[in-house]
């Protein structure tokens, strides 16, 4: 018996066979979506703008930033763990958002260890203790001084309730026993604007815009919150320097939803940590006061561990708990 074979058919068989034979994808093959959970400017978003190009370039696709302000990152991160565990789609993710908020919130949308996969932390960025103008201190020593003089009635900034610089003095007052009246404001720019109308005493604030407002001497920076001095701030001492230990810092990086595909973790990790040994990158850390960090995806899932805990001990003696 003859079989004849169509044109048609063979067409067909044509058509069927590259697409049985097309090997997977590489990762990306589209544009990668970055969701800064806060406010356009600040140096959560300084930072990651500063190193998305260089990772495009790496990637091969876009790196496309979105912000997504509200409930201190909340809201951004929520958006992120419901997203597709493809590596397509990130958090920029900071203590806020992966250490505190779990801490702080009973009803938390979102589980910051099960519905994420960590990537990398790229940057680190110290705070400092800046006061008022016309505020009568010298150091930290005659605020100290000051504080204790007026129990209760000077007042600090933060950008939240819960936020990193609101538990960074709550950590000062403890450790020096003196006690100040919060004022929560809705973001770190209000807050320092707080500060240089004189309508607040003192704030931690991030190093790099402290020291532009600092810079003509319409306030004054008193220490800074890490362990070693900054190129920006050489004449800064640190707070251990001037007796008075207390870390007030906060941390950046790339984080996907669960289920997202290791190799995908992996090579974001990677490109995350060359883009921020550029010079150009370190050069926007450098005026920010930010520190290039590399981590591995292992390396960052131990890391926000140990901070969660670390935040912890705060948190649970000052029983904050918010809705």
């Amino acid at each position: 018996m003859t079989h004849r074979i169509t044109r048609r058919a063979l067409l067909g068989a044509g058509a069927i066979l590259p697409v049985l034979a097309t090997p997977a994808l590489a990762f990306p093959d589209q544009a990668v979506r970055v969701i800064v959970p806060w406010n356009a400017g600040g140096l959560a978003d300084v930072v990651m703008r500063a190193i998305a190009p260089v990772m495009s370039a790496s990637l091969g696709q876009p790196v496309v930033i979105e912000n997504r302000a509200g409930a201190n990152g909340a809201v951004g991160t929520q958006a992120v763990a419901q997203a597709r565990g493809d590596g397509h789609t990130l958090i920029l993710a900071n203590a806020e958002t992966h250490a505190i908020n779990p801490l702080v919130y009973p009803r938390l949308a979102y589980d910051a260890v099960a519905d994420f996969t960590p990537v990398t932390i790229f940057a680190r960025g110290p705070f400092v203790l800046i006061t008022r103008p016309g505020l009568p201190v010298e150091d930290l020593n005659g605020f100290l001084g000051l504080a204790r003089a007026r129990r209760g009635q000077l007042t600090f900034a933060s950008w939240g309730i819960g936020s990193t610089s609101h538990l960074a003095m709550e950590r000062l007052m403890r450790s020096t026993g003196v006690e100040m009246l919060h004022v929560p404001f809705t973001g770190a720019a209000p807050a320092s604007t707080a500060i240089l109308g004189g309508q607040v005493d003192v704030m931690f604030l991030n190093a790099g815009p402290a020291e532009a407002i600092a810079r003509d001497g319409r306030a004054r920076i008193l220490g800074l919150g890490a362990t070693e001095r900054l190129a920006l701030l050489p004449n800064v001492p640190t707070m251990a320097e001037l007796g008075t230990p207390v870390e007030a810092a906060n941390w950046f990086g790339l984080l996907g939803p669960a289920r997202m595909p290791a190799a995908a973790a992996q090579r974001l990790s990677a490109v995350a940590g060359q883009a921020v040994r550029q010079p150009a990158v370190q050069e926007i850390f450098r005026t920010q006061a930010a520190l290039p960090v590399t981590m591995t995806p292992e390396e960052t899932g131990r890391f926000i561990a140990a901070d969660r805990e670390r935040w912890n001990v705060v948190v649970r003696d000052l029983n904050i708990r918010l809705e």
